[in-house]
């Protein structure tokens, strides 16, 4: 898509827009064939029209320079906002920065033909946004002043600006088309918002926090960038205003609707005439984030753009004791029903809002159709916590879930919201960990209003799935016929390559645009027929089908072709099945010893059935991550290992190292049982919740020769409210929580250990002294180890030269420690 302009341009011409802030110690860049892999560009993702009939291929720039990431930017109640063009500086939840787009190509699916779209000069825009009749699609671009709204024409793939449109994207939600297809409704700057509240050159009073003796926990999952003063209080109150308005999307006209207000989530109803508004108001506190401020919500009636009513749906207080993993109490989960024009829906929760508590029925689900005068009617009580409704193209048929947190189960059933007297019919009951079994997602289609429903022809509705099976995922798209609750196979991934459904390209059924790649082809969009119905074994696809490719993106990086991967199933010692997949570096000969990583992320599971359950496959396209750039310096890769950690859900922690343990040690013998990996050359690697997995491995066993750990946590006694699933105080599982962390066994750790973190780590969970604070105490206890700060980096590493400099320092450490590491004596 950019065959005259390299990636590092694009780069380079991004870096333009922003100001690089202070001055730092040059970075560091790792050897030459894992930069060039760091370099090399991402292969386009395909954006699909509603109609089917084109697609959009979006290319994203991997890494933007650290000019970008290092934009200044305000901390405001679990935002970030960069002052400079009010944009939004993370990503929801606050894990990374805003992605730039790079590059839009259109491609028509009936005849493959390809049309370039010219996005504005040194663009940084978002992902596109389809019209439901697949005529115009928008985006929004990141300028150097202003988030602006842009307009594209799918027949010709000319784009336009929405001249004076400022949005403002501090909630999301700041561009969506109106049912009509014809408008968007859209969150803009207001006009008259003047500059932002100065600092204060002295203080007006202390920051007040008080406690009335009722117990508020906070999770420790929830809290990030709280509000500390009144003014930050003023800067979220300016930062967060927004002037609703629709832009006519033929003559780019804007028509303001109602006053500013901080606006935070907006649903157009089905009908395109009403309006759910939420808007966030004072009192506002500064222990949780701007997701449990006081909220109005409101329904408004936009028919006539000159005179709008506003009916109140609810008044929903400050919600700062949420019981952790609760829900608030009061109606929540607000939606529209898709089969009628303005009906609305929403839970109320029957115990508090705790899913500790034994009660009957969790939520009871609640209805009101406008002109929203009567009282709401409930239509369901739910055992277990409502997760929401999914319609589909027949009103007498709606999918209505639940799911228990206590069991890890969820529950799926088929009902009838018109009909009280019909009773629902149970349509999945399984483990919410459960891969094997699990029957995938309805298949949805996007309405002529903009509405998206489950798609239903007759009685069928049909299924995509990833397919996890004992061989690895092999994708999936089933037809259920909702009589019989019986299912049949249409089209199932070859065991050869990784394809999986993108949408149907007709109404028929019979065309499919899949999603097909294999380690050693590009990821592109292929179109598959299906054919005649044939005898398969089961699980396999009961008819045949024949495929062609649509588009065809050029292989980024042929130069790691040459890289193979397999996936391997073993045991742990109490007969757990696990498995990873083993990667080898380019020119490796079989026979051959050669220094490994492992690298894994621990997960929690109810039960032992699920959790030894296989869900990698040795079939993707090969693009190299972090750590799997070190195959590029002759390190074979134990990825993805299986790290199970079984119990019950409320306890599970309580044996979490000795199981932590059982699988590091099934994994290395594993791997020393190929014949691939060398015993005594073997380091270890984990970011996050992997980071504290590396940490105590490397303090409780000698597998491995040194570690590396990324933004990890190591002192879990900092989030005393709950950790990962551990939803125990520290004060009612002490020793647990001592255990877990291995800042206490710092005097322990003799083995190498690299730590990296990211100076701006939002997550509450892994903030930058959890490294600083192991690291001293690993040094004060004689230990060997090296703290890496990557300036102005969120939870997950953003910037090109950051990336480097994590390449960097694990080759630096992996080379020193593993590789060229001495025969231990005595093993």
């Amino acid at each position: 898509m950019f065959r005259n302009r390299s990636v590092y341009a694009v780069a380079v011409a991004i870096a333009g827009l922003f100001v690089a802030v202070g001055a730092q110690a040059a970075y560091d860049q790792p050897s030459k064939p894992i930069l060039d892999a760091l370099h090399a560009p991402l292969p386009p993702t395909p954006s699909v029209s509603p109609t089917h009939a084109d697609i959009l291929l979006v290319s994203r720039l991997a890494y933007p320079p650290i000019a970008r990431v290092a934009e200044p930017y305000l901390r405001l109640a679990g935002v970030r906002v960069e002052p400079r063009n009010h944009s939004r500086h993370d990503t929801p939840g606050g894990y990374g920065v805003t992605p730039c787009m790079i590059g839009y190509e259109l491609v028509h699916v009936a005849d493959g033909k390809r049309t370039p779209v010219a996005l504005p000069e040194r663009a940084c825009a978002g992902m596109p946004l389809w019209s439901a009749d697949g005529k115009r699609f928008a985006f929004v671009n990141l300028a150097a002043d202003a988030v602006q709204l842009w307009i594209g024409d799918a027949r010709t793939g000319a784009v336009k600006q929405v001249p004076g449109a400022r949005l403002n994207p501090m909630f999301n939600d700041e561009m969506q088309w109106m049912p009509d297809q014809a408008s968007l409704l859209v969150k803009l700057v207001p006009d008259a918002l003047g500059a932002p509240p100065p600092e204060p050159a002295v203080p007006p009073g202390p920051s007040i926090q008080e406690s009335d003796g009722k117990a508020g926990r906070s999770s420790t999952y929830e809290v990030r960038d709280t509000l500390k003063n009144s003014h930050d209080e003023d800067l979220f109150d300016y930062y967060a205003a927004s002037q609703l308005a629709l832009v006519d999307a033929a003559t780019r006209a804007i028509v303001p609707l109602g006053k500013p207000a901080n606006f935070l989530s907006l649903q157009p109803a089905p009908d395109g005439k009403h309006l759910l508004v939420e808007a966030i108001h004072k009192p506002y506190s500064y222990i949780v984030t701007y997701s449990r401020f006081p909220k109005s919500v409101e329904v408004w009636d936009v028919g006539d753009h000159t005179h709008i009513t506003t009916q109140r749906i609810a008044d929903l207080p400050l919600a700062d004791r949420v019981p952790i993993a609760g829900v608030p109490t009061g109606p929540r989960d607000f939606d529209w029903r898709a089969t009628d024009p303005a009906t609305l829906t929403w839970a109320e929760a029957l115990d508090d809002g705790d899913w500790n508590v034994t009660v009957p029925k969790r939520d009871k689900v609640m209805l009101q159709k406008a002109p929203f005068d009567a009282p709401p009617v409930e239509i369901a009580r739910t055992d277990q916590r409502y997760t929401g409704i999914e319609w589909t193209q027949r009103p007498d048929i709606a999918l209505l879930g639940e799911f228990d947190r206590n069991r890890h189960w969820t529950r799926t059933f088929i009902v009838d919201v018109d009909d009280p007297a019909s009773a629902p019919r149970v349509l999945w009951d399984m483990s919410s960990d459960e891969k094997y079994a699990n029957p995938g997602m309805p298949v949805t289609r996007e309405l002529a209003n903009g509405v998206r429903v489950a798609r239903i022809d007759g009685d069928a509705m049909y299924l995509d799935g990833a397919g996890a099976s004992t061989d690895g995922i092999r994708p999936f798209l089933d037809r259920l016929d909702l009589k019989t609750l019986k299912t049949e196979r249409l089209f199932r991934s070859d065991k050869s390559a990784l394809e999986s459904f993108i949408a149907f390209s007709n109404d028929d059924a019979q065309r499919l645009l899949t999603w097909h790649q294999s380690p050693t082809e590009v990821p592109n969009v292929w179109v598959r027929t299906l054919g005649k119905p044939v005898a398969a074994p089961a699980g396999e696809a009961v008819f045949t089908s024949t495929a062609s490719a649509l588009t065809h993106s050029p292989d980024p990086l042929p130069a790691v072709r040459g890289i193979k991967k397999r996936l391997v199933k073993y045991k742990r010692a109490d007969g757990l099945d696990l498995s990873f997949t083993l990667m080898t570096p380019p020119g490796y000969k079989k026979g051959t010893r050669i220094p490994a990583i492992l690298y894994a992320y621990p997960l929690d599971y109810a039960n032992a059935a699920q959790a030894g359950q296989v869900d990698g496959t040795q079939y993707s396209f090969t693009r190299l991550r972090q750590h799997q750039l070190l195959l590029l310096a002759g390190y074979a890769i134990i990825d993805n290992a299986s790290f199970p950690i079984v119990g019950d859900p409320k306890s599970a922690y309580d044996t979490y190292l000795p199981q932590l343990l059982a699988d590091a040690q099934a994994a290395v013998d594993k791997a020393v049982e190929l014949g691939v990996v060398d015993r005594d050359r073997i380091g270890v690697t984990g970011h996050s919740h992997g980071a504290l997995m590396t940490a105590n491995l490397v303090a409780h066993s000698d597998l491995f020769r040194a570690g590396v750990a990324t933004s990890g946590a190591y002192d879990k006694v900092l989030t005393p409210f709950g950790f990962q699933n551990e939803r125990r105080s520290v004060w009612q599982a002490t020793d647990v929580y001592l255990k877990v962390s291995p800042f206490f066994s710092a005097d322990k750790i003799k083995i190498p250990l690299l730590l990296v973190h990211g100076a701006d780590d939002a997550n509450p969970g892994t903030t930058p002294i959890q490294s600083e604070t192991f690291y001293e105490a690993i040094r004060g206890n004689g230990g060997t180890t090296r703290l890496v700060m990557l300036p102005h980096e969120p939870h997950w590493y953003s910037a090109m030269e950051s990336q480097e400099q994590l390449a960097y320092e694990m080759q630096r450490w992996f080379d020193t420690y593993v590789k060229d590491a001495k025969p231990r004596t005595g093993k």
